[in-house]
């Protein structure tokens, strides 16, 4: 009997994973500009976004955790934060908030659902709460791991038999700072995860204003360059480059 993980890159770290009937969104950023970065993949579909079992959210930064984009799903989603954000999310009238460290489980019907350590800050700036930044592995009839953001950390290795990891490889900028995975380092990531397949995300989506035109490297060139470098230090993975908006479907 085979069993399919329909995935769709909306973009930037935002993916809707469908698995034994479930519906999950990672890191909703579903508008068109966000503060000084905007959008350069399509606009969002929002035909995708109905029906959903639950929300995904990595941490508080602005690019990750959108009120405004968290407000089109409805205040009656479910949403599966780390510690120390909740409090944000009740105040603007959410009534499902569940929130997690690393090591904690939970599940959504079927699939169940662990928090994991990142290797990022993931404070509301400037003014806003603490909390931790988590990634999360879920478990059905495919496993997957979405990293959030994060750098390398050693207790990747201890992720074992993930079937997909979805590994942010870039930005919304020319470069990318302290906390975060580029192309190198998210290859070598896949020495320690040892997934069956990688997708890179986190990338192609936003620029900031005024520069979107010049078509930068940075929105076309970072999955490409860490599927090459994944060809030299994991050639046994399967990486596949899914462009924002796009889809993939792999059966197990």
């Amino acid at each position: 009997m085979t069993s399919a993980l329909d995935i769709t890159y909306i973009g930037h770290a935002t993916v809707l994973l469908e698995m034994n009937g479930v519906r999950i969104l990672t890191d909703p950023v579903l508008r068109d500009r966000i503060g000084y970065i905007r959008r350069q993949a399509r606009t969002v579909d929002s035909a995708l976004l109905g029906n959903l079992d639950a929300v995904l959210l990595s941490h508080m930064h602005y690019d990750h955790m959108d009120l405004p984009s968290l407000r089109m799903l409805g205040r009656d989603v479910r949403m599966i934060v780390p510690e120390g954000s909740g409090d944000l999310l009740w105040r603007d009238g959410f009534r499902h908030i569940e929130e997690l460290r690393a090591g904690d489980y939970t599940a959504v019907e079927s699939v169940s659902i662990g928090a994991t350590y990142a290797d990022h800050a993931g404070s509301r700036h400037p003014f806003g709460p603490e909390s931790d930044c988590l990634g999360y592995v879920l478990h059905g009839s495919q496993t997957v791991y979405f990293a959030g953001d994060t750098d390398l950390f050693p207790e990747m290795g201890s992720m074992s038999r993930l079937d997909l990891a979805m590994l942010p490889v870039w930005g919304w900028g020319p470069t990318v700072g302290e906390g975060h995975l580029d192309p190198r380092r998210a290859a070598e990531s896949l020495q320690l995860l040892q997934p069956r397949a990688a997708m890179p995300i986190h990338w192609g989506t936003f620029a900031p204003v005024g520069m979107g035109w010049m078509r930068p490297r940075f929105l076309s060139a970072p999955p490409h360059t860490f599927a090459a470098h994944a060809g030299d230090v994991a050639p046994n993975v399967a990486v596949h480059v899914v462009q924002p908006g796009a889809g993939l479907r792999l059966v197990h």
